[in-house]
């Protein structure tokens, strides 16, 4: 069962203006107002309904609205534009009562100026470009959180950057209310795996619960019979499945206990309403096999992972698959693993063990089983694939100490230069921008983890929106990255949140 987003989710439109200007004007005031909310509703854009609101006129209904909208668990944002002059002093006590992701959004209802006919009626209506100038005023005053989109509401790239906005809010909701499962604990000695769960909960809103890995194993213990035939006759459907694991092959029990593995963990994470979880290869307890094609499979239906025990990277990929909800390309776990320094661009190979989500694959997955060197249990069952070539990009959630840190590697997923026959696990293949060099360097000076999450889905400015609303720093490796100056950047980034506690 595919995991879902909050289906009720939506985001409020809240226009601002004053009694100053009349009922007639006020009435035309709602009614652009109403039709800019209708526009970027029908775009067929934005992921979320837009949810148009009365009017505001005072200072209480300001407050009013954001006082409800902070309790409203279906809304996830706001989008305020300031219609006419909306005098800000009227905002201060709703901006500080408003708990949810703020837009402002500094547009007007034409396009272009009607210039043979306006006059002064026309311009008292038409004013936000000094009413959104007030708003702004107010917002920068109180340190307010927000988004600034600038530009005409049926533009395509203004109505592109308010999509944007809206997938980071349903992954900061979905990151307030997210549960996540450890099975076992992090790798002994890792460092990158590990950190503060009780700030991450602090500053995110997810939790994180452990669970120790015989509670899975006494579940799987409890499977019924049919329900394994059920699932491995899905398999053969879904994926080339091998011939030694099909009915009647020499492995078929190793299928057949994978498939077990699966409505365990699936009917664990269920029962206990969590959408990420983790295992980790030295905690196996009385398993036989290390968990690979269950966990591809959850991954698939939008679960978040994390291999070793790394709960942020597993939150962070179900944050990120709830922000990609209708958009094409996957979203995996994923692992810097070995590089091609050349002949030829260098590029990165990624994979891990066995946990790499089918939704990056290029072609239909392969269903086998190989031997596994670590962790000391039978062969385990995993997919086996190629990424789709594309755009992308690698994302690292971190723990500093003092603060959280995410990093953005800008990508391109490529194929393969030859074939790999002898790698059995799914594997991803991408040039780094600017270059592997470059970014690598970058990376290692940012303290970014070699665990990450690797979406060809969400575009890299929904990340800097979701890290905005978080309130946690950003940094992001692309085609204009200077080393030299990356580093300052970060000492700069230090200083400012040092500073800012």
């Amino acid at each position: 069962m595919k995991l879902e987003t909050n289906k009720k989710a939506e985001i409020w439109f809240l226009t601002g203006t004053q009694h100053l200007y009349g009922p007639e004007t006020l009435e035309q005031v709602a009614d652009q107002s109403r039709a800019v909310a209708t526009s970027l509703n029908s775009s067929g854009t934005i992921p979320l309904n837009i949810v148009w609101k009365p009017i505001l006129k005072t200072a209480e209904e300001i407050k009013a609205i954001c006082m409800e909208a902070s309790a409203n668990e279906n809304c996830v944002g706001v989008i305020v534009w300031m219609h006419t002059f909306s005098p800000a002093k009227m905002w201060i006590a709703g901006l500080t009562a408003l708990q949810k992701p703020l837009l402002h959004l500094h547009t007007q209802a034409n396009a272009q100026l009607p210039w043979d006919t306006i006059d002064m009626d026309f311009m008292n209506l038409n004013q936000a470009a000094h009413g959104d100038r007030e708003h702004g005023h107010i917002q920068a005053r109180m340190n307010t959180g927000r988004k600034i989109v600038v530009g005409h509401y049926a533009d395509a790239l203004v109505v592109k950057r308010i999509s944007n906005w809206v997938r980071a809010t349903i992954g900061w909701n979905t990151s307030q209310n997210l549960k996540l499962a450890r099975f076992g604990d992090n790798m002994r000695s890792v460092a990158v795996t590990d950190g503060d769960k009780t700030s991450a909960q602090m500053r995110f809103g997810f939790s994180v619960e452990a669970y120790g890995i015989n509670a899975l194993a006494a579940a799987i213990e409890k499977v019924n019979a049919k329900d394994i035939d059920a699932l491995v006759a899905q398999y053969e459907i879904d994926y080339d499945v091998v011939p030694s694991l099909k009915k009647g092959g020499a492995q078929h029990d190793s299928l057949r206990y994978a498939a077990s593995i699966e409505i365990a963990m699936r009917g664990f994470l269920e029962a206990g309403g969590f959408s990420a979880f983790t295992s980790n290869f030295e905690d196996l307890g009385a398993l036989r096999q290390l968990p690979g094609l269950a966990v591809q499979r959850l991954m698939a239906d939008g679960y978040g992972f994390g291999g070793e025990g790394d709960w942020k990277t597993s939150a962070m990929l179900r944050i990120i698959k709830s922000m990609s909800v209708g958009l094409e390309g996957g979203t995996s776990f994923m692992e810097d693993y070995t590089y091609h320094f050349g002949p030829g661009e260098p590029k990165v190979l990624g994979a891990h063990m066995l946990e790499v989500c089918p939704s990056i694959a290029s072609a239909k997955p392969k269903c086998e089983i190989h031997p596994l060197g670590i962790g000391d249990r039978e062969d385990p069952v995993r997919l086996v694939f190629d990424a789709t070539p594309g755009a992308g990009r690698v994302i690292s959630m971190s723990d500093l100490g003092d603060r959280f840190r995410i990093v953005v590697n800008e990508i391109e997923v490529v194929k393969p230069d030859a074939p790999l026959p002898n790698l059995p696990v799914a594997r991803a293949v991408w040039k780094p921008a600017p270059s592997l060099s470059t970014s690598a360097e970058c990376w290692i000076y940012a303290g970014g983890s070699h665990h990450t999450v690797m979406t060809t889905a969400v575009d890299a400015e929904v990340l800097q929106d979701f890290a905005e609303i978080a309130q946690v720093e950003l940094l992001s490796i692309n085609a204009k990255t200077d080393a030299t100056e990356f580093r300052k950047e970060i000492r700069w980034n230090s200083l400012h949140y040092k500073l800012s506690k």
